[in-house]
């Protein structure tokens, strides 16, 4: 019979271990991929011995971790909302040479990543941010967090064609992809803009969809993440979200 004494592990606990990769990206301090390398080539020290295990078993808050031979602590905690330009990518290096995100970014910020991904040739809003766990949430997809895109199409947008994007399309590889709501922005004779909102992130989504269809689109643009909405951001620039708009995003994913 256990003693009524002793202590059980709540969810935070300090005594908690994670594994070293991780913990480097926990702390905000790289990827988890970027700090598998560095363990690998024996630049970080755990309570001060060098592992080259990128799971070798850390207890946050208590262990010392070093990178080249200075300590790492838990980085400032930051969000950022960019407007991703056509024509470059959402990585952090690119085998082909090609402009990342990180071509955007500029100033004395820490590491952070993109959360989730816009395809080269989407625009938009593209949070970004070195907390892991929060942007985990948001990426999940039972949170159905929406998101809303402006999306331009070649041809004229028909009430046959928003029923179409409602019910869904099989793809032709086994896939089911539907739109949680569409409606038309505006049209003319040759091009239609529609408004597209999804509550789910499979990879080119919409664009998958439209390829079904046998429709071309021409510009695909994300204005809104949940409560979170672009509004008048230049494209390439970026800014920290707002304590407002990251309460707001928070009290979203709880819904």
């Amino acid at each position: 019979m256990a003693s009524p004494h002793k202590k059980h592990a709540a969810p935070g606990d300090r005594s908690r271990k994670t594994g070293l990769a991780r913990a480097l990206s926990k702390l905000g301090y790289c990827s988890r991929a970027q700090a598998g390398e560095l363990i690998r080539a024996g630049r970080v020290r755990l309570n001060g011995a060098v592992r080259k295990d990128p799971e070798t078993p850390v207890r946050l808050g208590r262990d010392q971790i070093a990178v080249d031979g200075a300590a790492v602590g838990a980085a400032k905690k930051l969000y950022l909302l960019l407007n991703k330009p056509r024509g470059i990518v959402t990585t952090a290096s690119d085998e082909q040479g090609r402009d990342t995100v990180y071509s955007c970014l500029h100033g004395n910020l820490p590491w952070v990543a993109p959360v989730g991904r816009l395809d080269k040739a989407s625009e938009g809003l593209l949070l970004l941010t070195n907390d892991s766990e929060w942007a985990a949430r948001v990426l999940a997809p039972e949170t159905h967090l929406d998101k809303t895109y402006h999306v331009q199409i070649r041809g004229v947008a028909d009430a046959r064609l928003l029923q179409a994007l409602a019910a869904g399309v099989a793809t032709d590889d086994g896939d089911f992809l539907s739109v949680k709501r569409a409606r038309v922005l505006r049209g003319g004779e040759r091009n239609t803009w529609l408004e597209i909102l999804l509550d789910e992130g499979k990879n080119r989504q919409i664009r998958r969809i439209f390829e079904q269809l046998g429709i071309a689109v021409l510009r695909l643009i994300r204005v809104a993440i949940g409560p979170v909405v672009l509004g008048g951001l230049p494209k390439g620039a970026f800014r920290p979200l707002s304590g407002s708009e990251k309460q707001a995003l928070d009290q979203a994913l709880k819904q």
